[in-house]
């Protein structure tokens, strides 16, 4: 008993010409990879498919949500999805990699399964950082990673950008460090007297 995969098109018996497919996108899709990155989600994908002999060509738009950790406070955060993308299917009997912009198939078979390329393609559409909107994360979390403001980030970031520019180094840093705790030692010694 075959069981139809949620994600895939079933080309084989479709005549050459346009055609419009969609898709919902929920838990399912990430817990078959095992929630590394996606906790959850609910998304809808619109397929528009130009089938040819040799080729489909997909464009594929995805939207809604998903839920991942947040890189601050580490509490769930949804964050919108936006995709659109491109992806050329093409019927060879000698197989390649695919590369997320082409994929390959032979001839033979009935179906073009998309689940990889929905599921890179969410994920590469989610920002580097994913985080809550300011004001939103745990604050007690935050407070228990002792985590510094925004002012307090870009102080720090200039600080090692100018350090790093002027050509000092770890070492340097280090021997800074020791001579300023010295000058404080001295300072507080100097003041009992």
């Amino acid at each position: 008993m075959s069981h139809a995969k949620p994600y895939a098109i079933a080309y084989k018996g479709l005549k050459n010409g346009e055609y419009d497919f969609e898709f919902e996108i929920g838990d399912d899709l990430f817990e078959s990879y095992g929630r590394v990155e996606i906790l959850s989600g609910e998304c809808r994908a619109a397929v528009h498919m130009l089938r040819s002999e040799s080729m489909l060509e997909l464009h594929t738009t995805i939207g809604g949500s998903v839920v991942c950790e947040c890189d601050r406070c580490l509490e769930e955060c949804r964050i919108p999805v936006a995709f659109e993308g491109d992806l050329v299917v093409k019927f060879s009997d000698e197989i390649d990699d695919y590369d997320g912009e082409q994929m390959w198939i032979s001839p033979g078979d009935d179906e073009v399964d998309l689940t990889q390329y929905l599921y890179e393609s969410i994920v590469l559409s989610l920002p580097y950082r994913r985080v809550h909107a300011e004001g939103e994360c745990n604050a007690e979390m935050l407070a228990r990673f002792g985590v510094m403001s925004a002012d307090e980030f870009d102080a720090m970031a200039d600080k090692a950008e100018m350090a790093e520019s002027h050509g000092i180094g770890d070492e340097a840093m280090a021997r800074l460090a020791e001579l300023k705790q010295r000058m404080l030692s001295d300072d507080e010694s100097g003041d009992k007297a």
